[in-house]
């Protein structure tokens, strides 16, 4: 797809009108590719609004330049990114230095947890970690409280 995507503002919840145009993708495709790839799971909030974050974002880009630029399946890129995720941890775990754009999967934020946002339970299927979980209840205390600041 030639067309280059636009630099990700600095900014901490994108909606899924910004994210499509982020990454050059529709809603209803995101949408659906939140059903195909468990690993993405945006914020919703009242009326299932969905607010992602930038390691979504630049998970989402990594999904469209699996399906649309190097031809894999919905299956195939939900494999790929599954061995990205597991190559990128392990290399973690060993100090090693992280792809760009890839740390996103692991959870590079300095709040969470040294295994990553993502974790894998017996099934293969990916849950988020405890450190993960901890750090969007931090966010969503920090956006209550503005919520009702300006009530």
């Amino acid at each position: 797809m030639g067309k280059a995507l636009p630099l990700i503002p600095a900014k901490r919840y994108f909606t899924i009108g910004e994210v499509g145009e982020l990454c050059g993708v529709k809603p209803h495709v995101l949408r659906y590719w939140e059903q195909e790839f468990t690993q993405l799971r945006p914020m919703k909030r009242r009326g299932n609004r969905r607010y992602y974050q930038h390691h979504e974002v630049l998970m989402i880009r990594r999904i469209r330049d699996l399906l649309y630029d190097q031809g894999f399946t919905i299956s195939g890129a939900r494999n790929k990114l599954q061995e990205l995720l597991q190559s990128e941890r392990d290399k973690r775990k060993n100090g090693e230095v992280l792809l760009d754009g890839v740390e996103s999967f692991v959870g590079s934020d300095a709040e969470t947890d040294d295994f990553g946002a993502i974790e894998l339970d017996a099934d293969g299927e990916a849950r988020p970690s405890a450190g993960h979980l901890l750090m969007v209840r931090r966010e969503l205390s920090e956006i209550r409280e503005l919520l009702s600041a300006s009530a």
